[in-house]
């Protein structure tokens, strides 16, 4: 869309912009049958290899367990999309998470607001993209591979760290989506900017959603701190509250009425 064009002037568009793991599914990506799979049926000792990995040879964590899945595969399963995919189709998601996106931007539409669902994650595109909720996204930021003529991957093409996600979010402000799109640089004037901070809700869960919380905070726009309504957990986003990363925090159930669901719902009133 160009800036400045009709489109951008008819209805406001509020963007909700959300972590993955642990804020929409109850655990990491890869431990709900991939590492299974592939002979880590304990996922601490794969977290615990990944960090080694990463501190031995001063490597990005993200890559490091992008390294070690690719490994583990080897003699098992052929790292193909297809397979990653398969695997996202088994991610566990939270009550009400399958019926949110639509209803959400139901009640949007009924008060004159276009809502639109993004990913900002660090977890794997290609899982996001097996899951039951894929298509609900404008956009789905998160790392990948790159895959050879034969479709198998080779190497990563995207890596998605907590440092690096706030690009995305200004990507998604200024409505340049695509990575390779240097325009998210150029300087665009107010009235051009397609969605202000303003109207931008991040929903995450930890410490590595805190410059994605800050930065939308700063700005003028609302980041929710979620916690697993199971375990009752709320150390982290108490401790996001207490250090002005987030201004609302809820259990992550996306169920019609509940606490997060209402939150929402009264920020696409205000």
């Amino acid at each position: 869309m160009e800036k400045g064009s009709p489109e951008m002037k008819r209805k406001p568009v509020v963007a909700v912009c959300y972590d993955f793991d642990k804020t929409l599914s109850p655990d990491n990506m890869q431990a709900q049958g991939y590492l299974q799979a592939i002979k880590y049926e304990d996922q601490d000792e794969f977290w615990r290899e990944t960090g080694e990995l990463a501190k031995e040879h001063d490597m990005d964590v993200n890559l490091a367990w992008m390294y070690l899945m690719l490994k583990g595969a080897r003699g098992k399963e052929i790292f193909r999309r297809e397979m990653l995919a398969r695997y996202g189709a088994q991610v566990k998601l939270y009550d009400g998470v399958e019926e949110w996106f639509d209803r959400i931007c139901r009640y949007g539409e009924e008060r004159g607001v276009t809502v639109e669902h993004y990913i900002v994650s660090s977890g794997l595109r290609e899982m996001i993209e097996g899951t039951c909720i894929a298509d609900k996204f404008t956009k789905i930021y998160a790392s990948s591979f790159y895959y050879d003529a034969d479709g198998v991957a080779v190497w990563p093409a995207q890596v998605v760290n907590y440092t690096n996600k706030t690009q995305f979010l200004f990507r998604i402000s200024k409505g340049v989506l695509d990575v390779n799109d240097n325009a998210v640089n150029n300087y665009f004037a107010p009235d051009e900017i397609r969605i202000p901070f303003t109207r931008m809700v991040y929903i995450g869960d930890s410490e590595t959603d805190i410059p994605c919380m800050k930065l939308v905070n700063s700005y003028g726009g609302y980041s929710v701190g979620v916690y697993d309504p199971v375990t009752g957990d709320k150390s982290k986003v108490l401790k996001l509250m207490a250090e002005n990363r987030i201004g609302y925090y809820a259990p992550a159930d996306y169920t019609e009425g509940s606490e997060l669901d209402t939150l929402l719902k009264t920020i696409l009133s205000s």
